[in-house]
């Protein structure tokens, strides 16, 4: 009987490990042959790495061989004649487009009651007979009888009315319409329409009017036949300019000379445009 306390030189780590074991088991066998699987793994996956690497220059060293020679083909340079280059023609300028005709305001058509003048009638006269009745009558001492005239028939006299007839001229009665065309415009009397805007710049209160920039409005107002102002209204962007606009126009005091049609003063409409600059 051996001596199992004798160590064995000779004897392998799996032999020690599976000693008095069941070497048939699959595990002893795995351990077994692990190093030659390992050897032989490694030496394929070396070989395929290789391969994989080397596969490029390889690939490009077969097509250089089996390349076929190259052919040199001569270049020789040549002249390009430059073509000439093409004049644009100036475009002719087109003629500017006409203005607009002026735009005739309109008139508007007055109907004056005049009461005719009366005219004389004309006197009839009966004209002479001709010379060969003048001369078929005798002259004598004897009295013959002539030619007679028509008798004379006065005109009708015009109707009596109980006034005497007046030739003056009558003038057309004035309505209480506003004019929107005038003969004659109104004016401010106090240095005409430059004398009104310089009061209406003095007495306006940019303080209260809040914007920036330059803002306008058109203030209308009618011109009574006395001169006063009445339905004075301004339209413009700014609800605070246009309601010291139209605070200042009646403010103003001053009257006006009213606008005429046929001499006589009536209601007038004026309209007055107001621009201002405004800072921030």
């Amino acid at each position: 009987m051996a001596n199992e306390n004798v160590y064995d030189p000779n004897l392998t780590l799996d032999e020690i490990v599976f000693k008095n074991r069941n070497k048939e088991y699959g595990a002893y066998d795995l351990r077994h042959q692990y190093p030659k699987l390992l050897t032989k793994s490694f030496i394929v996956g070396t070989a395929l790495f290789l391969i994989a690497a080397l596969s490029p220059f390889i690939y490009l060293t077969i097509k250089r061989l089996t390349a076929p020679p190259k052919q040199e083909v001569k270049a020789e340079l040549v002249d390009i004649l430059q073509e000439d280059k093409v004049l644009e023609q100036p475009k002719e300028e087109e003629p500017p487009p006409p203005p607009p005709p002026p735009k005739e305001e309109e008139k508007i058509e007055v109907i004056q009651n005049v009461v005719p003048e009366p005219v004389k009638a004309p006197k009839i006269e009966t004209p002479p007979p001709p010379i060969s009745k003048q001369l078929e009558t005798t002259t004598g001492l004897v009295a013959q009888e002539g030619v007679k005239a028509p008798a004379y028939t006065p005109p009708p006299p015009p109707p009596s009315t109980g006034t005497k007839a007046s030739t003056a001229e009558v003038k057309p009665q004035v309505t209480n319409d506003v004019y929107e065309s005038v003969d004659q415009a109104a004016d401010f009397s106090s240095g005409g329409i430059n004398g009104f805007r310089s009061k209406f710049m003095d007495n306006f209160d940019s303080s209260s009017v809040e914007g920036e920039g330059t803002l306008g409005t058109e203030i209308t107002f009618v011109v009574e036949r006395d001169g006063t102002l009445s339905q004075i209204k301004a339209s413009g962007s700014n609800s605070d300019m246009n309601r010291e606009a139209e605070r200042t126009v009646k403010s103003i005091k001053t009257k006006w000379i009213p606008g005429k049609v046929n001499g006589q003063p009536v209601r007038s409409r004026f309209r007055f445009p107001v621009k201002m600059n405004f800072e921030g």
